[in-house]
């Protein structure tokens, strides 16, 4: 089969590599109609974790399954299924109470895993024509008859769609609120997207990329360009010097200052700050424990200057962690069916496999345009 190989920082190619087979009698394997490039996945393609060369890249996956191992009862050859980015057992202590995105059984060693993701375990990823689905009674999504059609909005529940839900989640947005979502990337305008569906009385979206905050007026959020101060002032004297109720952190450590320059501090200190006394800040950008690409030495152990004074002083809250896409997927699935969600309106590009190099490319530059790129293997 083809399949996209990382070869080290900003070099990834379509190689031919054996087709994956069922190794135990719970794993299906899935033809891929469609994949998506991530804003994750840019990690590690500049080169900025630890991911390996000559491994296979991809989470974001939906595809028709074409063969099932002897002890998958559940799913059946022909169903076409979204799989969450997560590797779950299904049967651990974690996965028992919904936290499957922390698997004590996928990945030996640490809580959670993924498909061709850094220190997320030994999965090849689904950025290629066929893909090894384990556990596959519990991991598959099987979607509705009108899959086939809306493919490019069921592909959305793999990742994206259910981290945009859980950043409003993780901060405890109710009806009626406000919410602040710093970052207007893919996640960014999911979590904007899920506020509206909620119900959010006013949805801020803060980035400095002109075509993203304008896919996020279209959503009916109010677009705010700026980073830090600029950004924080802004949003008091929208909510007349009170804040919001919530906020969200979509961007993760590789958030800049308003000179260009990375600065892994500046969405969470400006969220402390815009964000009203007690209300909550939910973090779904990825943070990593070490980054030795960091800009300082606290960044290059993970570590940062956070404002925790003004953050306990105002009694506010932060939840934070990878989403735990099973929690969501099946309700997001019935919005996206009933017509009621709408993730794939964010697409930008539809792109071959063979075309993915160049996909990555201009998705990591951020050219004018480039917001949420899918692949068609």
């Amino acid at each position: 089969m083809k399949a996209v190989i990382y070869n080290g920082p900003f070099d990834v190619s379509v190689k031919d590599v054996p087709d994956p087979k069922i190794v135990r009698p719970t794993d299906v394997i899935v033809r891929i109609t469609t994949t998506n490039i991530c804003g994750s996945d840019l990690h590690m393609y500049e080169g900025r974790t630890s991911f390996e060369q000559g491994r296979i890249f991809g989470h974001e996956n939906l595809g028709q399954v074409i063969e099932t191992g002897s002890g998958v009862e559940r799913v059946k050859v022909g169903d076409y299924v979204s799989l969450p980015f997560n590797v779950g057992c299904g049967f651990c202590e974690n996965c028992e109470k919904g936290f499957t995105g922390f698997c004590l059984t996928a990945n030996p060693g640490m809580a959670g895993a993924a498909y061709g993701f850094a220190d997320m375990g030994a999965w090849d990823g689904g950025q290629a024509e066929l893909l090894r689905v384990p556990f596959a009674d519990f991991n598959c999504l099987v979607l509705p008859p009108d899959a086939a059609e809306k493919e490019d909005e069921y592909v959305m529940l793999s990742d994206i769609f259910p981290t945009g839900w859980h950043a409003t989640e993780l901060a405890g947005l109710r009806p009626g609120e406000s919410v602040a979502i710093y970052g207007a990337g893919p996640v960014g305008l999911m979590a904007a997207h899920s506020a509206m569906i909620k119900g959010a009385s006013e949805v801020f979206v803060v980035d400095t990329h002109p075509d993203r905050l304008a896919l996020a007026e279209k959503m009916g959020a109010v677009a705010i360009n700026g980073v830090g101060e600029d950004a924080v002032n802004k949003i008091l004297e929208l909510t007349h010097g009170r804040g919001t109720d919530c906020g969200c952190e979509c961007v993760g450590y590789q958030c800049c200052n308003k000179q260009g320059h990375e600065d892994n501090t500046v969405t969470m200190n400006s969220l402390v700050a815009s964000t009203k006394a007690t209300g909550g800040i939910g973090a779904v950008g990825v943070f990593v424990p070490q980054d030795p690409g960091g800009a300082n030495e606290l960044a290059k152990q993970g570590k940062m200057a956070f404002d925790f004074g003004s953050f306990w002083f105002k009694g506010q809250s932060i939840k934070t962690g990878q989403c735990n896409v099973k929690a969501y997927n099946r309700q997001l699935a019935r919005l996206i069916h009933q017509g009621r969600a709408s993730p794939a309106q964010i697409v930008s590009h539809r792109l071959s496999l063979s075309d993915a190099p160049e996909g990555y490319r201009h998705f990591d530059n951020r050219d004018d345009g480039w917001t949420k790129v899918i692949l068609k293997p």
